[in-house]
């Protein structure tokens, strides 16, 4: 098995995708407010900037930045993974009896890019925005309501 190597970059701006363990699943949109809490837990105990994000049912992709001279983004995902699976009741359990604590609802692992320059930003933020539309959630951006493109739109960066 390849060795997966992490770019570690201190107050870094990083996008990241992290899928349930079900790609059939909806549990991200239908337990959003859960989701919220534990982001919102995370956030706090570990600081970070939200630059961009975007919820589908079953995977969410974000953009963050930071604080300078830090770079645990592993522990606030798992902050976040594990804030949201313990706010879910027991029958949410997409896969039980894996390893011992884990509740079968994540994939172990997220994927993250370092972000190199702002152009790089922008076609990540682009990407977090459209992809409800490329999963053929919605026809139009403006439909789909776990993003930040509304607050964007609204603070007039589009």
């Amino acid at each position: 098995m390849p060795q997966y190597r992490r770019w570690f970059v201190p107050g870094g701006t990083y996008f990241f995708t992290a899928n349930l363990l079900r790609r059939d699943s909806r549990l991200l949109v239908e337990h959003v407010d859960a989701l919220r809490a534990a982001y919102a837990d995370a956030a706090q105990r570990q600081p970070f900037k939200t630059v961009a994000i975007c919820v589908l049912p079953n995977h969410l992709h974000c953009i963050w930045t930071l604080p300078e001279g830090d770079s645990d983004f592993p522990g606030r995902w798992r902050r976040i993974k594990t804030g949201f699976s313990r706010r879910l009741p027991r029958s949410a359990d997409l896969a039980p009896g894996r390893r011992p604590g884990e509740r079968g609802v994540w994939q172990r692992r997220f994927w993250e890019h370092v972000i190199t320059d702002t152009d790089d930003l922008a076609a990540h933020i682009a990407y977090v925005h459209a992809n409800p539309v490329k999963h053929r959630l919605v026809a139009d951006i403006d439909d789909w309501p776990f993003s930040s493109w509304h607050r964007w739109k609204r603070e007039g960066w589009v």
